[in-house]
């Protein structure tokens, strides 16, 4: 992918993605990833809490994560919520899903316990009105340069990040 991190006037945001279990309100969070402004990754599988049942075949058919792998490889709530207050403290970072990860980190925080030490935003809140008329094409683009699999949330989240500076420095050419 493209690192225009280090260019003058460009502003690069710490992003935030997760899978889920499913697509309505039932389902909860199995994986989150993180990129930050200097592009350092955090990622996590979650192992399931006992009240949380709903599954989606379709949303695993997207995603891969299975039941079987969470189960082996899941970390517990209260661990996943840990490592991402002391990655993300006292941050904003931003969602291009804020609808759905920020709920999901919502129910996430909440089985956990833990109060969230870091702020979610719309990734919309910071794109200008160019950059969301090129941010299809480019992203599109950028996904069939990557050498990562789709709808895993660390390269999903990095692919966000790498398509808002695209589109920014596009707008600055």
């Amino acid at each position: 992918m493209n690192n225009l991190r280090g260019q003058a006037n460009v502003f690069t945001p710490t992003i935030i993605d997760v899978e889920a279990s499913g697509f309505g309100s039932l389902s909860y969070p199995i994986e989150v990833g993180v990129i930050d402004q200097s592009g350092k990754k955090f990622c996590s599988l979650i192992k399931p809490q006992s009240d949380w049942t709903h599954w989606d075949s379709q949303a695993e058919s997207l995603h891969g994560i299975s039941r079987q792998l969470l189960a082996q490889r899941g970390l517990p709530v209260q661990e996943v919520c840990l490592q991402l207050n002391t990655f993300l403290m006292g941050q904003i970072i931003y969602s291009d899903g804020w609808v759905v990860d920020d709920t999901w980190l919502i129910k996430l925080f909440n089985a956990a316990k833990i109060v969230m030490q870091f702020h979610v935003s719309s990734l919309e809140m910071i794109l200008n009105e160019t950059q969301m008329l090129r941010w299809h094409s480019t992203k599109d683009r950028l996904f069939r340069q990557m050498k990562e699999p789709r709808h895993r949330a660390s390269s999903d989240a990095a692919l966000i990040q790498n398509t808002f500076v695209t589109t920014q420095h596009l707008c600055n050419v």
